[in-house]
């Protein structure tokens, strides 16, 4: 069992209790080479959103292993066909990380709208020189239109917050037609995103990366948005092109933005790095102890049940 970089230590253990595990001494992320050499040597992986298994990997390191157990939701650093070709069953973590994603999207939604990153700074760095009228104004988020593209787990869940707890209004593209549990709220689906960009007071990115979501977001979507609209998006960089952002922030076509991915990572745009209207994290939005351990041990059932004759729960191959 190879084990591409250091997990918590309940699901190390758990899994130690169960397999044989492998696991490199280095946290680095893993080189083409190295992810070969650890599929050789195993009958199962489980990397994460750092191990770029694509086809050539997938085919030369495919022949002892027979299952990739994603940790983690997002497969888009796996190529799917190819892991289908050389008869790799691949599973993911899905349901596990939508509350505390979503709780991150509230917090960055704040953050940016009410310039927190700009005043932590300040107070930090003892440029504060205490309170005046008109210092750090920032924009109220409550009673603001939310618009989400992408209605999936998270979507709705961001959706109930933001409707709940701030009384926003909540419009939704989707690719997706199929109706989910969006009924319970009050969300407007339209079918055109360019409704929704220029409706929003804050666009918040939910949909996977896929072929026809790379680079949803560029310049002629900015164009659209609302010149005090901030962007916001937890869920994979790529969907959102770097270079319009940041061409947009420049040219006042948006008043913000708050990013927990990046299209490199973990290298960002050097053209977001000075901005003090761009709230950046580390990727953190399943980063809860409890949300990571149940992808460890989501991982696991898929795991046992495959080395049981089973078909795992989250099988995407």
């Amino acid at each position: 069992m190879g084990v591409t970089r250091r997990l918590p230590a309940t699901v190390e253990a758990a899994l130690r209790e169960r397999f044989d595990v492998v696991q490199p001494e280095s946290q680095g992320t893993l080189d083409p080479n190295e992810l070969i050499a650890l599929m050789q040597d195993c009958d199962a992986l489980l990397p994460t959103v750092t191990d770029h298994l694509d086809e050539s990997v997938l085919g030369a390191g495919g022949g002892r292993c027979r299952m990739i157990a994603n940790f983690g939701v997002g497969v888009n650093h796996i190529d799917l066909e190819a892991a289908k070709r050389a008869g790799i069953i691949v599973t993911n973590t899905p349901d596990v990380l939508t509350d505390d994603t979503a709780d991150l999207t509230m917090a960055l939604m704040l953050a940016v709208m009410r310039r927190l990153g700009e005043g932590e700074r300040a107070v930090r760095t003892g440029t504060w020189d205490g309170w005046h009228p008109t210092q750090f104004l920032g924009r109220r988020l409550t009673g603001k239109t939310l618009g989400i593209v992408g209605l999936g787990r998270i979507g709705r869940a961001v959706a109930k917050r933001a409707e709940s707890g701030f009384g926003m209004k909540v419009m939704a593209w989707s690719r997706s037609k199929k109706r989910g549990s969006e009924a319970a709220t009050r969300i407007e689906r339209v079918n055109r995103l360019d409704d929704l960009l220029e409706a929003s007071h804050v666009v918040s990115i939910h949909c996977p990366l896929v072929a026809t979501t790379r680079h949803l977001i560029s310049t002629a979507q900015f164009a659209k948005m609302r010149r005090e609209a901030v962007l916001i998006n937890t869920s994979r960089g790529a969907v959102v092109s770097e270079e319009a952002l940041v061409a947009a922030l420049e040219d006042g076509l948006i008043a913000g933005a708050g990013l927990d991915v990046y299209e490199q990572e973990p290298v960002v745009h050097p053209g977001l790095l000075s901005r003090e209207d761009v709230v950046l994290l580390p990727h953190l939005g399943s980063a809860t102890v409890e949300t990571r351990e149940a992808m460890g041990m989501r991982a696991l059932d898929n795991l046992e049940a495959h080395f049981a004759g089973r078909e795992p729960p989250d099988q995407m191959t």
